[in-house]
């Protein structure tokens, strides 16, 4: 199966050209020496820029016009729109391809924030699903297709739907029936597939968003397909959304100076997915459930999987999304991926209060994950023995209520604000955004009124040594308001 973006790259370099043209490195020769011998001549020999033979991603008609077709038979789609801006850019996209200013979309609370500066970017209003909390693990799930008939029923004029399938954390709503419901309505599907690449290539993984009919879907292919770190596919089908719009909108998003590394790895990782990606991942899947097993033979440790589906919210999971929770354990997530770091050189993929999440893909062994397992009953023992010299408490899992949205978050960004102290700022509506990233979901938007529950969420999150992160200002003291107008006296 030939790569025709990559092939090209490799034909034209064994030409040998002079290159008169921007990167100035000119294959290396014009850089540091020590990072040209660490990076190594071929990497820096594709390092080149849209001249003629290798096509331009805003204009594609050559060999990146080819990679993208044959992207799209592999996803199921009818157009694929390769984008170095990461999922990122690819969300903003879909976004600002259905919704102008003052028009509505629908999406769950739980999404993650460049959905929202996309709706801060395209001036949309948000209209809020309450996504299902785990109230056991302290995390959001799906959401279900009763709330999304209730709120299509109640917005008819929404301009979209956005989904989020599968959620960071492994989790499915029951997309195909979303799907159809909004299109009942004639309103077009948009589905966040960052963390959900895999899933179209085997049939024990949950329904891909291109597979349940959805419209368009933003998918990392960085982050479990084997591409390049910000490499991404913007997938699009049916007439429900202009590609031509598309095309305008991602070429106003993306550099004029588009890496050719970050493409040809996705033409490679694309080659790779169809013709391996059933075989490896049938090997991931058992080894996912092979250390889920053993981790939760582990005293104190629970690694959820298959028990959690109820066919509403958790309609399927992701087997090789590991979620394991510690609060048993008398320390928090945070604690966790630090003690993992410090004494087995492990290195997880989230934290939490409660939870430390680890992923499985086809470029894990077992002897890697033996390791996991090996660290964590460690980590057991360790806290159990310093438990039972104390009186052992039950620990409350505290997840926030969603805030009340008192402006669209456009309108809140750019109004004028003032700042002031966090823990003063109950009652106030935020100007900013407050997260924890990863997975940079926010506990506060722009527009929404701050509250107590969620500056002790705040404080909690701080005080467990998590990265919460989007005021300006970096230690947290303070946070931009709204200006309050009082009457003149």
């Amino acid at each position: 199966m030939k790569t025709p973006l990559f092939d090209g790259l490799l034909q034209h370099i064994q030409q040998n050209p002079i290159q008169f043209h921007i990167p100035g490195h000119k294959g290396g020769a014009g850089m540091d020496p020590s990072f040209r011998e660490f990076i190594g001549s071929n990497a820096l020999s594709l390092d080149l820029i849209n001249i003629s033979p290798l096509d331009d991603l805003h204009h594609p008609d050559g060999i990146i016009k080819e990679a993208q077709q044959l992207a799209a038979d592999a996803f199921g789609a009818d157009e694929t729109f390769f984008s170095v801006q990461g999922t990122s850019g690819a969300i903003m996209t879909m976004i600002m391809s259905v919704c102008g200013p003052g028009e509505k979309i629908i999406v769950p609370r739980n999404v993650h924030k460049s959905i929202m500066s996309a709706i801060v970017f395209s001036g949309a209003t948000p209209i809020f699903i309450h996504p299902e909390i785990d109230k056991t693990l302290g995390i959001s799930h799906g959401i279900t297709v009763e709330a999304v008939k209730k709120a299509l029923h109640a917005h008819p004029d929404a301009k979209g739907l956005l989904v989020i399938n599968p959620t960071y954390f492994g989790v499915s709503a029951n997309l195909k029936a979303i799907v159809s419901l909004a299109h009942s309505y004639d309103i077009p599907v948009l589905v966040d597939e960052a963390h959900g690449v895999h899933i179209h290539f085997h049939d024990k993984l949950p329904l891909s968003a291109m597979q349940a009919g959805a419209d368009m879907a933003a998918t990392s292919v960085h982050k479990l397909g084997g591409s390049l770190t910000q490499s991404s596919v913007l997938n699009i089908q049916g007439d429900r959304v202009s590609k031509h719009r598309v095309q305008s909108i991602i070429s106003m998003l993306t550099t004029t100076s588009t890496s050719y590394i970050l493409l040809a790895s996705l033409d490679a990782a694309r080659r790779h997915l169809v013709m391996n990606g059933e075989e490896l991942l049938s090997e991931t899947i058992s080894l996912a459930y092979k250390t889920r097993n053993a981790l939760n033979r582990i005293n104190g440790i629970y690694c959820p999987g298959n028990e959690l589906l109820d066919d509403k919210a958790i309609f399927d999971v992701d087997p090789t999304k590991i979620i394991i929770s510690v609060k048993d354990l008398g320390v928090s997530g945070y604690d966790v991926e630090v003690w993992l770091r410090e004494n087995y050189q492990i290195e997880v993929e989230l934290s939490d209060l409660y939870n430390i999440l680890c992923i499985i893909t086809f470029g894990d062994t077992e002897e890697k994950t033996n390791k996991l397992i090996e660290a964590l009953t460690k980590l057991s023992l360790e806290q159990l023995g310093i438990i039972e010299k104390k009186e052992r408490k039950h620990v409350n899992v505290y997840v926030p209520n969603i805030p009340t949205l008192s402006f669209s978050p456009r309108d809140a960004f750019y109004a004028e604000t003032e700042l002031i102290v966090l823990e003063n700022s109950d009652g106030r509506v935020s100007a900013e955004f407050v997260m924890v990233y990863p997975p940079g979901i926010p506990i506060l938007i722009p527009g929404e009124i701050i509250d107590k529950e969620n500056l002790d969420y705040i404080a909690k999150n701080i005080e467990a040594g998590l990265p919460v992160q989007g005021p300006e200002d970096p230690t947290l003291k303070t946070i931009r308001v709204i200006n309050e107008r009082k009457p003149i006296v």
